[in-house]
């Protein structure tokens, strides 16, 4: 199998993925393999969504929608046509996923495999259901990649390298027990949005989406601002209106519940409306249902004081104020060249040889 069949494999996979990139899934004809994968595949969805509370319906076909914009033959060519794909022998590749949003993991899983190398996955316990289910299905419409997708649920055995991705936590426990592999440590990281107080309404609105999707459950998800002192927030909680509905989510309100007690318990000073809440504070990581801000005095010191903490960043939202900004509202819609944390994921598999 080369690497024109592993593209057209996934380009047939992005096809499939389009039949369920709306909450309600339309099934299309001339989908290779449809009749025995379709239905498996809606009870697959079903089967996240009763077990994930943080997985709703929209979420899953948000994160599926992502997915196959990318997995489209053009990009997957752009993608790949900067690397040297050399690879005489593949190795093992183990990937540990996270479980904090639908498919979080797949991109690790797709670099992997779109290099020629075999994959073992351990899954978390809170997205276990989906992408076993699409591997099978590249099987189906590929079957160089039979044997070369395993997943387990016990101790990771007979691998060659590692990527693996938890908290500052099990990042220890990782760094410990992998420190004789090859290995990419992923560790928390969030991101930023830098407000000048000119940004437009519709910046802002979009915005509002790097906050709310997946109830600010992702590395990619905004979970602090930095305004200017006197920043006027009123234009900015008005951008946010049109995401009141998520109070209605029993576990996100729990969380604001909790979280505004604490607040005021504490006497901390906080601004609200009702669904999220703003507190001043130093940290980059924020609970659900609330951002952090903090006040700038000039762009040059904050750029200088973002590349101090770098490795707490993974996007910063921004318009035209610094070289890698994400644009407002696309923190969600990574392309396939935008690697987590920075670090190639395709050069560390073409070099495990």
């Amino acid at each position: 199998m080369d690497l024109q069949q592993r593209i057209n494999a996934f380009v047939k996979l992005g096809d499939f993925l389009e039949q369920f990139s709306t909450p309600n899934a339309q099934k299309t004809e001339n989908i290779p393999n449809n009749d025995l994968f379709y239905d498996g595949f809606l009870h697959q969805l079903k089967l996240s969504e009763e077990q994930n509370g943080w997985f709703t319906k929209e979420n899953i076909s948000y994160a599926i929608n992502g997915w196959r914009k990318q997995l489209t033959y053009n990009n997957l060519i752009e993608w790949t046509s900067k690397y040297q794909f050399n690879i005489i022998k593949p190795k093992t590749i183990a990937i540990i996923m996270a479980g904090n949003i639908p498919l979080v993991g797949f991109h690790d899983f797709l670099s992997v495999l779109i290099c020629g190398h075999d994959v073992l996955v351990k899954l978390s316990s809170n997205d276990k259901h989906i992408l076993p289910f699409l591997a099978k299905y590249l099987e189906a419409v590929e079957p160089g990649f039979k044997d070369k997708i395993k997943f387990t649920k016990e101790k990771l055995e007979g691998f060659d390298a590692v990527i693996a991705t938890g908290s500052n936590n099990t990042a220890r426990y990782f760094e410990y027990y992998f420190k004789d592999k090859p290995s990419i440590i992923r560790k928390n990281r969030n991101s930023v949005a830098v407000l000048t107080g000119q940004e437009t309404e519709e910046q802002l609105k979009n915005l509002s989406n790097d906050i709310f999707r997946y109830y600010g459950l992702g590395c990619r998800n905004v979970s602090k601002l930095f305004v200017p002192k006197d920043y006027d927030f009123d234009r900015f909680f008005n951008a946010m209106y049109h995401w009141h509905p998520i109070i209605n989510e029993t576990k996100y309100a729990n969380n604001y519940d909790y979280n505004k007690a604490v607040y005021l318990m504490s006497e901390f000073d906080i601004l609200e409306n009702g669904f999220m809440m703003l507190k001043e504070d130093q940290s980059f990581a924020s609970p659900i249902a609330t951002v952090f801000y903090e006040a700038y005095s000039n762009v040059e010191s904050l750029k200088t004081f973002l590349n101090e903490h770098e490795d707490h960043i993974q996007c910063i939202v921004s318009e035209g104020l610094f070289e890698n900004e994400v644009a407002f509202g696309q923190t969600q819609l990574p392309n396939l060249w935008d690697y987590a944390d920075g670090v190639d994921t395709i050069s560390f598999s073409l070099k495990i040889c």
